[in-house]
């Protein structure tokens, strides 16, 4: 016989008991404690900072920051201008070094001038697309109709992409006169013993006057097809004042692709301020 009887198991502890938590482990999570993950105090308080007050992102900002106005542009933007421009600026150079020198791209450009020379009446309609009556009051009017639509939308500072298109155009005889004057290039034979002829300053006009007209109309146009007739029209212009100045023999060809190579660098500036001015909240109302 024992002296210590055996317990007598119940109907209730024949079921596998569950496992007993360990201190400092489970415990830790249950609802009350005041473990790391509880959401509740031990005292059934509720904790002084609740979640939706965390800060987790900035400093003095919940969660993460929203994008906003006025940020500096991304690399891949800064990147895509440059790709721009430099094309151009080194188009320009090697183009003005061969004619100062009279060199065989200046030659060949002569030769190919010459038997292009054929003055009608529809090459000098076309040239006179680039001249100053003609051009600058387009642009004018260009100007005027966005400054009025800006204004009228209560759009900050409304006045500054027209006035910065028409520095531009101010700009062009500061930059095209002296520059005609160093390389002091002979014209073609019908406007021979003349000189300063590089660069052309009607394609100039033309370039600065079109193609500032469409992009300070740009942002007000905003089916994809009105931006498309836009550049199309301001292309197709340039073109024809171009095509004019050579046909009838009033530039060499690299006086034409010189003006455009510079009037490029002055339109991707104007570009760059536009998109900077938008980006910076230029359009939002007053």
């Amino acid at each position: 016989m024992r002296d210590t009887p055996r317990p007598r198991e119940t109907a209730g502890e024949t079921r596998p008991r569950s496992p007993q938590p360990r201190p400092g482990r489970a415990v830790a999570h249950t609802p009350g404690a005041s473990g790391s993950g509880s959401p509740h105090r031990s005292d059934g308080r509720p904790p002084q900072t609740p979640r939706g007050a965390r800060h987790t992102g900035q400093a003095g900002r919940p969660g993460t920051t929203p994008p906003g106005p006025g940020r500096p542009a991304s690399p891949s933007h800064s990147r895509t201008t440059v790709l721009r421009t430099v094309p151009p600026a080194l188009l320009l150079a090697l183009i003005t070094w061969q004619v100062a020198a009279h060199g065989p791209l200046a030659r060949a450009d002569e030769r190919i001038g010459g038997r292009l020379v054929h003055p009608d009446d529809v090459s000098q309609f076309l040239a006179d697309l680039g001249s100053v009556p003609v051009a600058v009051p387009v642009l004018a009017v260009v100007l005027v109709v966005v400054a009025l639509l800006a204004r009228r939308r209560g759009t900050a500072r409304w006045w500054l992409p027209p006035v910065a298109a028409a520095l531009l155009m101010a700009a062009v005889p500061l930059l095209v006169v002296p520059l005609k004057e160093l390389v002091d290039r002979p014209g073609p034979p019908p406007m021979s013993p003349e000189t300063g002829f590089y660069p052309s300053g009607h394609t100039a006009t033309a370039a600065v006057a079109y193609g500032g007209a469409a992009l300070v109309l740009w942002p007000w146009l905003r089916a994809v097809s009105a931006r498309v007739t836009a550049l199309a029209l301001s292309a197709a212009l340039n073109a024809g004042t171009g095509f004019g100045l050579v046909r009838h023999g009033y530039h060499w060809p690299l006086d034409v692709v010189a003006s455009w190579c510079l009037c490029a660098l002055l339109l991707a500036g104007l570009a760059v301020f536009l998109t900077a001015r938008a980006r910076g909240g230029g359009t939002r109302r007053e």
